[in-house]
């Protein structure tokens, strides 16, 4: 389905680019190494140029490696987890290093704890990578003797920015799910609709045409000795034409109405016009469901007749009652037991849908016997 790659193409380039300005908005966040930054302004760490590279190096690896998973980039899995290595390697070295200075460097941590929270797809790694980050600010604060208010609180926030990211990351994941999942539904549904129709264009043309075929035979026999009913039977064949056309106009559209009714009497007229006797036992006053059912049933059964029955009678029985509803089509023919073709297998579909079920077999006495059983459904319980 082209179309629908391009649509998810389209989608995919509209997720990174709202991810990149996602990221971009993200270095506002970067303000926490304001104090880290000021150190080195004042030549309060040694030595300066190392500490400024370092700071720098790690504030742009920081914004790589989140805008991998917030942006979508096509990177490598194990090239991410060695950008998230080297991060937390960074950072814990420079918090180790210029920890003394002021707290402010340990507030680094936080930043790996981030990036490991938000990139790290398995939920437990990504606890794993809080719970060191926050080790990580506890041991650097206790081995640099720093005031124990300071490093709790910077743990605190640490802590509290991972659990934030993996709630974050975790609810994008979804909703990336939640919009993958729906455009697999669309197109199943296309798909779906896409069967659906040619499984009516099967059934409406192929009982047509095999109708067509039937009356074009008897023309061409009556032709030369009876010119009067060949023109009357061209005639009919004129109007199963134009029927069947406005049958396809109304199936395209959407809103062709299936009447149980009306197939009984197209199937008297069709097998009374090629010698078969017809004989209907019971009332074609259905529910919807059935009615519609039976319609396509009595379609399929009487096209299976005029082409393979050789048959000179067919009896169409239907019987309603508490249970559901049940149609019987009989015919005296050749018999056997017939092939699932299209057309079988299609009502089977159809009569799934509706709980029905059927059988078709050889009957008792020669020909072929085909059941449709179709429940009752339950009317639904109102309770206030």
């Amino acid at each position: 389905m082209p179309g629908a790659s391009e649509v998810t193409r389209t989608v995919d380039r509209s997720l990174r680019r709202r991810g990149l300005m996602l990221v971009a908005a993200h270095t506002l966040w970067l303000w926490l190494l304001l104090p880290p930054a000021a150190t080195i302004a004042r030549g309060q760490v040694h030595p300066v140029p190392v500490a400024m590279v370092g700071l720098a190096v790690f504030a742009s690896l920081y914004l790589a490696l989140v805008a991998v998973p917030v942006a979508a980039l096509a990177v490598r899995p194990a090239v991410h987890h060695a950008g998230l290595a080297l991060l937390a390697l960074l950072g814990v070295a420079l918090a180790a290093a210029y920890g003394n200075a002021t707290t402010g460097w340990l507030a680094l941590l936080i930043y790996v704890c981030s990036a490991g929270a938000v990139g790290l797809l398995r939920v437990n790694r990504a606890f794993a990578w809080v719970g060191g980050s926050v080790a990580a600010v506890l041991v650097i604060g206790a081995a640099r003797r720093l005031p124990a208010d300071d490093t709790a609180q910077i743990a605190l926030i640490t802590l509290l920015a991972g659990a934030m990211t993996l709630a974050f990351a975790r609810v994008a994941r979804l909703v990336d799910e939640l919009r993958h999942t729906q455009r697999e539904l669309a197109r199943s549904v296309v798909e779906r609709e896409r069967l659906r129709f040619a499984k009516d264009l099967h059934d409406l043309l192929g009982h047509t045409l095999s109708l067509v075929v039937v009356k074009a035979e008897v023309v061409r026999r009556l032709a030369q000795t009876d010119p009067l009913r060949a023109a009357a039977e061209a005639a009919d064949i004129e109007r199963i034409g134009r029927t069947a056309l406005t049958e396809v106009r109304e199936a395209v559209t959407g809103y062709r109405e299936h009447s149980f009714a009306r197939e009984l009497d197209n199937a008297r007229t069709v097998l009374g016009d090629v010698g078969i006797t017809v004989t209907v036992r019971g009332t074609a006053n259905l529910d919807v469901e059935a009615d519609d059912a039976f319609g396509w049933v009595l379609r399929e059964g009487v096209t299976n007749v005029l082409r393979h029955s050789r048959a000179s009678r067919c009896d169409i029985d239907i019987d309603t009652d508490a249970d559901g509803s049940v149609l019987t089509i009989r015919d005296d023919g050749v018999g056997g037991r017939p092939r699932f073709g299209n057309g079988l297998r299609g009502l089977s579909e159809r009569l799934e849908q509706t709980g029905g079920t059927l059988r078709v077999g050889p009957a008792h006495g020669g020909g072929l016997l085909l059941t449709v059983r179709i429940p009752t459904r339950p009317l639904a319980t109102v309770t206030e």
